[in-house]
């Protein structure tokens, strides 16, 4: 059985990351999606390499492997959209679309007649899904929005990282980048409660989204600390705010990342280390008081951990039912037994590159599987499949 969203059709207008990667979902759920993209030079992130997908010779392709991370399922079509000519294209193909996702600057498409109140009129049923910086209205409105500022702005790199009385302490961003990938899964969300909705009054909307209103919105119970005490959280390294021991800790040959979530674990995870009665120290005995009490511990935990190689703890606290794990580069990652059951890497054919590998999407239906006929397009790929199927004058 074809993927649940068999027979959606998705106008994808936006570029780089957020856009992109919901409708990448959209795709992976079985939605034909029209990525359109500039002639001769297409999604930005085309460029962004290296790294670049090599060829069976093991020549560099121009698919930089940025942009392959989130356009998998699509169809590319070259349209140029400063043209008439190009502008009656995506007008055309909006009339046959369910959903539009772009994420132009705010007011961008609606010189060209291509914004929500001017292809409302042409398919009153159209998802029409805005993703910008700082969304449609307010002061900041028209400013361009980064992912890297947006989790600055937002609050994120304020918790991110070594506190400052520590080497390397300071602000960090996150490894990827989170506010752009956060963004297109609200924005999957959105367009998927939209599409049951107008099952019930036969009508699109307009979803505004941005990435400053997203970033603010995971920021989770970090927010919800703020909010309830009024202190503002600190960075903390790899620690939690709210359970201890929940952080990255030395051990033998590295570290260990232990996630001991309630009291009985914590037991259980002083009986392994070798100090039982370290879990009835009054200071330690429940999650509040090791809170409190954390600089205290934390010492104390690594003292024991220090005494064997990693590979013995994480074998000893699992059998224990210790949450932990190891700090895994991607290598380790790709190579974990666990993530290959799963079968989280997977490889597609390219029309240029003979293979291109792929990371999965994590959702499993039982029934409409996720199916991936598609590899990241090359650019154009697809124009004139897709404007003659759907008897589309093309745009010269």
């Amino acid at each position: 059985m074809a993927g649940p969203l068999k027979g959606i059709k998705v106008l994808d207008l936006s570029r780089i990351l957020a856009g992109p990667w919901a409708t990448q979902v959209l795709a992976d759920y079985g939605a034909s999606v029209w990525k359109i993209e500039r002639p001769q030079c297409g999604d930005d992130t085309r460029h962004w390499g290296p790294p670049y997908l090599k060829d069976a010779q093991g020549r560099e392709t121009a698919e930089s492997a940025y942009y392959l991370a989130a356009n998998r399922g699509k169809q590319s079509v070259t349209v140029d959209i400063t043209t008439d000519e190009g502008q009656q294209v995506i007008r055309e193909l909006a009339a046959r679309a369910d959903v539009l996702v772009e994420n132009y600057k705010v007011g961008g498409l609606k010189k060209y007649g291509l914004d929500y109140a001017s292809l409302g009129k042409v398919n009153p049923k159209l998802i029409y899904c805005s993703i910008t910086g700082f969304g449609q209205d307010g002061p900041d409105a028209t400013r361009p929005g980064y992912d890297a500022m947006i989790q600055a702005m937002g609050g994120l790199m304020s918790i991110t990282g070594e506190p400052d009385t520590l080497p390397g302490g300071g602000p960090q961003k996150a490894g990827v980048a989170v506010a752009d990938l956060m963004t297109g899964m609200y924005g999957v969300s959105a367009i998927l409660a939209a599409l049951y909705e107008r099952e019930q009054s036969g009508q699109g909307q307009h979803i505004d989204l941005a990435l400053l209103d997203t970033q603010v919105a995971w920021l989770a119970n970090q927010a919800s600390n703020y909010l309830v005490s009024g202190e503002v959280p600190q960075r903390m390294g790899t620690a939690h705010p709210n359970i201890v021991p929940y952080q990255s800790l030395k051990v033998k040959d590295g570290f260990i990342l232990l996630a001991v979530g309630n009291d009985q674990q914590f037991q259980r995870c002083c009986t392994v280390l070798g100090d039982a009665e370290l879990a009835f120290d009054n200071r330690f005995s429940t999650n509040a008081r090791r809170v409190q009490h954390r600089l205290s511990l934390i010492p104390r935990l690594e003292a024991l951990l220090c005494m064997q190689p990693l590979d013995h703890w994480l074998a000893q606290l699992a059998e224990a039912g210790v949450p932990c794990g190891p700090i895994n580069t991607l290598d380790r990652v790709f190579a974990e037994p666990q993530v290959r059951h799963r079968r989280m890497q997977f490889d597609l054919p390219h029309p240029i590159a003979g293979k291109v590998p792929m990371v999965a999407n994590p959702v499993k239906f039982s029934r409409t599987k996720v199916e991936y006929n598609q590899a990241p397009p090359t650019l154009g790929q697809h124009t004139d499949e897709v404007l003659n199927s759907l008897k589309v004058k093309p745009a010269r």
